[in-house]
This record gives structure tokens, sequence and C-alpha cells, in this order.
């Protein structure tokens, strides 16, 4: 990767950071952002900085001890990079990693709800079943374990009484994924104040998967049908 290709990612980030704070997604320092550059190079967000005020250069380059590569050295990678590095280590097809606190996505990660309902084609496509992951202290080497068991089939987590994770080939499927998981959320607590989702068949959720393979989205594996 060139010096130029490298920069325009560190832009993307940061860009990406600014749709999160301005969307609500994050709060304060909140949330973290990580893309793969390589087989032991990352790049990834400050600890203690908005994503609404980051700049390229505050962007880290690191490896997957958390070492330095290149970076602000008065800044520190976010705690929860070992979070993002298990997402790596599991999944080679993962190329970058978002986290956040999207309020009515972390509203459903906190009353212990996941978002399996299969009421939303486009959910079923782009994300498939979301679970909740069982609660570890944030920034802890607990949250890597807690989310492992989930890696493989799930594309987005929510994470108990903490916030969301999204996974993604790219930065941006990583993030839309978060944006979609976002509104999915929405339309499923507006749809309980009504009546509740209405799911959609079974043999058309595999209709779904079809489409969305065509569209090149990851589909195999991340649907689990509710028993």
């Amino acid at each position: 990767m060139t010096q130029a290709e490298e920069y325009k990612l560190r832009e993307q980030i940061c860009e990406t950071g600014r749709k999160m704070w301005q969307l609500g997604f994050v709060a304060g320092n909140d949330g973290n952002i990580s893309v793969k550059l390589g087989d032991d190079t990352f790049l990834t967000t400050p600890s203690g900085v908005s994503k609404g005020d980051m700049t390229p250069d505050m962007i880290l380059r690191v490896n997957s001890i958390g070492g330095f590569y290149e970076g602000d050295s008065e800044l520190k990678p976010s705690s929860e990079f070992k979070m993002h590095l298990r997402c790596y280590e599991t999944r080679s097809d993962v190329g970058a990693v978002v986290h956040a606190h999207p309020p009515f996505a972390t509203a459903f990660a906190g009353a212990n709800v996941p978002l399996d309902q299969y009421g939303l084609s486009e959910a079923v496509m782009c994300l498939g079943s979301v679970p909740v992951t069982p609660f570890a202290v944030p920034g802890t080497t607990g949250v890597a374990d807690s989310i492992e068991p989930f890696l493989c089939d799930h594309d987005a987590l929510l994470l108990m009484n903490h916030g969301a994770l999204t996974l993604g080939r790219d930065l941006t499927q990583a993030y839309y994924r978060m944006e979609t998981l976002e509104h999915t959320a929405k339309i499923t607590l507006a749809a309980s104040l009504i009546g509740g989702l209405k799911e959609i068949p079974r043999d058309k959720i595999d209709e779904c998967c079809e489409l969305g393979r065509a569209m090149g989205i990851r589909n195999p594996g991340y649907v689990k049908y509710r028993q």
C-alpha cells in the first residue's frame, strides 16, 4: 500500500468517525474504528479523542500487540483494540471493525434482547440475526473473549450493557452495517408499539439470502433460524 493510499484510509476513518458523532452513535470519546492494512499492521483510532474531532495524523498505525509503527506519540490506541484484534484473528475476511453506542441498538443490548426477528428484508440480507454477547468490562480482554464464540456466524453483535460491533470486508461495509443495525433497532422498537414485527416466511428468508449473495454480501452461516 502506498503512502497516498494509506492517507486516504486515514481520511476515511476520520470521516466515518464524524458521521458516527453527527448521528449520535457516539458521545464524548466513545467508540473506536480500525482497518487492517496487512498481516500484522492496522490503523486504529486513538483513545480519549472525540470521533468528531479526529484528523488523519491522529490515526495510529499499530501491530497486533498494540506496538506503534507510526502516529502521534502522545496518543494511545483504544484499550478496546483487543476486541478488534480478536475479530481479525478469527475471521480472515474481515478488513475493518466499527464499535459504537448507537442509542436504539444499545437499548436492545442493555435489555439483553437480540435483534433476530427477521421482520425486515434488508436486515436479513445485510445483517442476519444479531445476538447479544455476554457482558464483560469494556477495555479488558474479557470483551474479546465474550465475542469470539459469535464471530464466525455474525457480522453484527450487540454487546450486553455496552454497545454494538460491526464487521466488514472494508470500512464502508462495516460502517454501513452499523447504520443498518441502528435503523433496524429503531423500526423494531416502533413496531413493538403497534403489535410487533411480523416475520418473513422462512422460505422467503432463504430467497433474501440468495439475493444478498448475488449482491456480494456474506450470507452463509450468519443467518440463524430460531427454533
